[in-house]
């Protein structure tokens, strides 16, 4: 009989491993690895979650002078620094501002007590939280007038909600996909194409069609989901195309690990930490939440900034695409695809 010695790392004086053994250093790094990716993801899913709490939230007061101004008090007295009071003239000109996004809700003191106006399909998280707020003011449930109702089917949003995380996934996994599978620049970005005009009809089918998550233009819908497939699927691209397998991997945490928790899906982009708001709108994933609330809620009124930024993502992996194809090609490089076995290999 035999018996198993102990594995001794290689290097001057000890053997190297047997053929088919993994050495015991590479076993121990990948496993200190991977505990640092579960507490990075663990950081940030569940840190945003922890964080979300109103910041400068923007509300229309509609009332005498003094009450606004008492209104005003009371709230910077209960929550310091969570709302920025805006009075308006009279009910219409305050619905008007939430229906115009220039304000997240209303407040309407009126002899009767308070009344309130939401925009659930802007962040269903701040239309609760409006209502807790005038509710508390008058010590009893208040009229709630919703200008941007949720559709029927989805009372809460959370359709979107959850929506949100599958479309990230499916474009970071596509652009990964053609960046290992697919040979040639051009064929990579064609299929990043195809992929947009084929899942943004498709996803609006089941979000809108078959679960209600929607309500706004199909169409508008379509192009929104297939502009944030093509920003996401093509910027991944880009970025694995001048920085090879260490940039696809960066490019996919970026986009599937960072985006969709501070995409604000769940809330809305004023219940986060300043700065990291805006992070996560400059991302694909909140960039697509907030399109699809505008046009699904407000008839493409706050549309302009995300498409913005949805359009720069795939714009940008277009010519990272072209520049990387450039440089390799004047270097006289072949073209291929980022394969397992290589570090930086492109086409």
């Amino acid at each position: 009989m035999s018996t198993l010695a102990p594995e001794r790392p290689a290097g001057p004086g000890h053997p190297a491993p047997p053929p088919g053994r993994t050495p015991w250093r590479t076993v121990l790094g990948l496993a200190a690895g991977l505990t640092a990716a579960l507490a990075v993801l663990l950081a940030a899913f569940a840190w945003p979650a922890t964080q979300s709490r109103p910041r400068d939230l923007p509300v229309a007061v509609v009332g005498p002078p003094p009450a606004v101004e008492q209104v005003r008090a009371a709230l910077a007295q209960a929550q310091p620094g969570a709302f920025a009071v805006t009075p308006a003239a009279d009910a219409g000109q305050a619905r008007q501002l939430v229906r115009d996004r220039e304000a997240a809700g209303a407040l309407v003191l009126g002899p009767d007590g308070p009344g309130v106006v939401v925009a659930t399909q802007g962040g269903p998280a701040v239309a609760q939280l409006l209502v807790q707020v005038a509710q508390g003011a008058s010590g009893s449930s208040v009229p709630v007038e919703d200008v941007a109702a949720p559709p029927a089917d989805d009372p809460r949003g959370a359709g979107l909600a959850a929506g949100a995380l599958p479309l990230s996934i499916i474009g970071a996994v596509s652009g990964a996909v053609l960046a290992v599978r697919v040979r040639g620049p051009a064929r990579r970005a064609a299929g990043a194409v195809v992929l947009a005009l084929l899942g943004g009809p498709t996803a609006v089918a089941v979000l809108h069609g078959w679960l209600g998550a929607l309500g706004g233009d199909w169409p508008a819908e379509a192009a929104v989901v297939s502009l944030g497939l093509a920003a996401t699927s093509l910027g991944v691209l880009g970025v694995a195309a001048v920085a090879g397998r260490v940039g696809l991997v960066l490019a996919e945490l970026t986009v599937v690990v960072l985006g969709n928790p501070l995409s604000a899906a769940a809330s809305a982009p004023e219940l986060l930490p300043a700065g990291w708001s805006e992070l996560g709108q400059a991302l694909p994933p909140g960039a697509v939440v907030a399109a699809l609330r505008a046009v699904s809620g407000f008839d493409g009124t706050g549309a302009g900034r995300p498409l913005t930024v949805l359009a720069l993502w795939a714009a940008g992996g277009l010519l990272l695409l072209a520049v990387a194809t450039a440089w390799r090609r004047r270097a006289g490089h072949p073209t291929a695809a980022v394969g397992p076995d290589r570090a930086v290999e492109h086409g």
